[in-house]
């Protein structure tokens, strides 16, 4: 069985849920940064920015997150999907859908009409109903990073 849960709810400490995601996404130099954005995030489904773990067992298999900007040049777009990740082991069974599933039913619970996300993958997010609208510019490359949305 899998569960979705907020990762301060996370019952073997909001340190375990940070060094996932961190793991994930981070690098040797920015845990500082991911450890303070986490610990300062929302706890409820009507805050931002809000991350989440998808546990097996209790075992965290994957995360995902809802926040104000995902590193990308649009500003005037928020709230983005973000930190999107299923362990390898666990992939093909739909966890990933069940991640963005939540994060976008997060956002409508927020107010929120549209839900954003970047990405270099083509063809994944619009299995699940995501339209890609344009290209942003990434803060680390200085690239172009395709951008969707997906309305509420």
């Amino acid at each position: 069985m899998v569960e979705m849960i907020n990762v301060k709810k996370y019952k073997n400490g909001l340190k375990a849920g940070i060094r996932y995601i961190h793991g994930v996404w981070g690098n040797a130099g920015n845990y500082a940064f991911y450890e303070d954005a986490i610990r300062n995030a929302s706890e409820n489904d009507k805050g931002l920015p809000q991350f989440y773990l998808l546990l097996h067992d209790d075992d965290i298999i994957g995360c995902a997150a809802l926040i104000i900007n995902d590193f990308i040049s649009r500003h005037d777009l928020y709230p983005w999907v973000a930190c999107l990740y299923v362990d390898e082991a666990y992939r093909g069974n739909q966890f990933g859908s069940l991640l963005l599933d939540h994060a976008v039913q997060c956002a409508g619970n927020a107010g929120f009409h549209k839900v954003y996300l970047t990405t270099d993958l083509d063809g994944y997010y619009e299995k699940y109903g995501w339209t890609r609208m344009e290209d942003g510019i990434d803060l680390f490359s200085g690239k172009p990073s395709r951008i969707y949305y997906k309305e509420l």
